[in-house]
């Protein structure tokens, strides 16, 4: 029997049966990937599984590459650009044997299994073949960009876009649908960003250019994002996400974040206090734009980002030299909902946390915030990033199921820049309905409630975020 089997991780009948017959058939809404734009326009033909898999131009799979980095393997053959892509291909399928117990290893072979029809197991004695069988399968229409989405049955993706971007390919992709609808998402990050003045300024024409004004002041600034915000709205965006280190709610004074833009745009470095004014005034004033939009936002709080100082004066950022933050967010998190519920300008709002330590508190947060006004408006969001995988999962699951209603959550999202990565959701399925079922085989759940208990899973699966979203 293949190791990629029909009931893969489902340990008990209860299990494969919701498995089978929920949430294996439903739907895919990715609402938060970073696939590019550009690629699905173009319905991108890969040139190897190499470029596919492992390195594509500055992006990459910034997961293997920390396992290969981990097992020996120098940065020659990863974005150094100096190896031919089977050199490449070769050092990860000599390090895939020394993923077990990681999720690399299951992605890996779920991937080779449902996207390209391949049940060996990949290490250096089966490389050469399924290199080539992949290849060959990848020189063909059925396994370019756009057909590759719709192989997973995916209705909606939702890219990754600053504010500053024209949405060109958004706009081609809408002009010759291929059956999977892409909208772009709101990720304003590069605007906040004024710890470091000479890249904001530089930051600031670009966008000062796509909204047509001139960007003297934060009056101006926030003027331009709100034009940028409406063209986003235009073009269908219904949802914004944040990359955060932590929670920012100080107390301060429209004068003083108009001196500390001043002073950025003088060149000047803001000190510590200066950043948590001007960040908290600005995360507040992009979470009201949202909240009169009627959008959904996200805050994917907790990654301490690009600490290898070589590599990053190297190679630059998103190379996998990322790790898990350790900052306090209760406090600031809670009095910065605080101060929009009091407004009443609290979106659809979704908590993710990079430190497992944060899940019961994330949790608690969200749900001190709910009004009644929407099933499940204040939510804990799925596993991310380092938490993607299978401990990490079972920790949110149960942290959102024990302090919440588990039965409103709305799900996985890839979080990738593969086009192969939706098995991901196939992964979070198969664990999902093995939480339930061991639940009903082990008397905590009643087995004459299974037709509630699947509709559950499909809900999980796909009809919470198709409501959530309104997609």
């Amino acid at each position: 029997m293949s190791f990629i089997n029909d009931n893969f991780m489902l340990q008990t009948e209860t299990a494969r049966r919701l498995y089978h017959e929920h949430a294996s058939k439903m739907p895919i809404i990715d609402y938060h990937c970073h696939l590019v734009p550009q690629q699905i326009a173009e319905n991108i033909q890969f040139r190897d599984i190499t470029q596919l898999w492992l390195v594509d131009g500055h992006y990459g799979d910034h997961y293997k590459w920390r396992a290969m980095r981990a097992n020996g393997v120098s940065e020659d053959y990863l974005t150094g650009g100096c190896k031919t892509p089977w050199e490449t291909f070769e050092k990860w399928a000599e390090t895939v044997p020394y993923t077990m117990r990681n999720p690399l290893y299951h992605w890996t072979h779920l991937e080779l299994s449902r996207v390209f029809g391949i049940d060996k197991l990949l290490c250096p004695a089966t490389a050469r073949e399924i290199f080539d069988e992949c290849n060959a399968k990848l020189a063909t229409d059925p396994f370019r960009g756009q057909a590759l989405i719709r192989r997973f049955n995916v209705e909606v993706v939702c890219t990754t876009d600053d504010p500053a971007d024209d949405l060109r390919y958004h706009k081609m992709i809408a002009a010759k649908p291929f059956g999977t609808r892409v909208i772009p998402a709101w990720r304003p990050d590069k605007a906040m960003a004024i710890e470091n003045p000479e890249a904001y300024k530089a930051y600031l024409g670009q966008l000062g250019a796509a909204a047509g004004k001139e960007i003297d002041s934060y009056a101006d600034l926030i003027e331009a994002l709100k034009i940028r915000h409406d063209f986003f709205a235009a073009n269908g965006c219904k949802l914004s996400d944040h990359g955060l280190e932590t929670f920012y709610a100080a107390d301060y004074k429209e004068i003083e974040i108009e001196i500390i833009f001043k002073k950025v745009l003088m060149g000047i470095a803001p000190g510590p206090r200066e950043l948590d004014k001007f960040r908290s005034a600005f995360l507040h004033d992009m979470a009201v734009m949202d909240a009169e939009a009627g959008w959904a936002q996200q805050f994917h709080v907790g990654a301490i980002r690009n600490n290898n100082s070589k590599m990053f004066k190297a190679i630059g950022p998103d190379t996998g030299y990322d790790a898990i933050h350790d900052l306090p967010t209760a406090a600031a998190g809670h009095k910065f909902f605080d101060r929009l519920a009091a407004e009443d300008r609290l979106a659809k709002t979704i908590l993710y946390c990079l430190n497992p330590k944060d899940n019961e508190v994330m949790m608690t947060m969200a749900y001190t915030f709910n009004d009644g006004t929407f099933p499940g408006k204040m939510q804990f969001g799925s596993g991310w990033w380092f938490l993607d995988q299978e401990d990490g999962m079972r920790k949110q699951m149960n942290a959102l199921s024990t302090l919440g209603l588990f039965s409103r959550f709305v799900g996985m999202l890839t979080d990738s820049r593969s086009f192969i990565s939706y098995p991901r959701h196939e992964y979070f399925r198969r664990i999902l309905c093995d939480v339930i079922g061991a639940d009903v085989e082990n008397g905590k759940l009643p087995a004459s409630e299974l037709d509630f208990i699947g509709q559950m899973v499909e809900d999980i699966c796909y009809n919470n975020a198709r409501n959530y979203f309104n997609f």
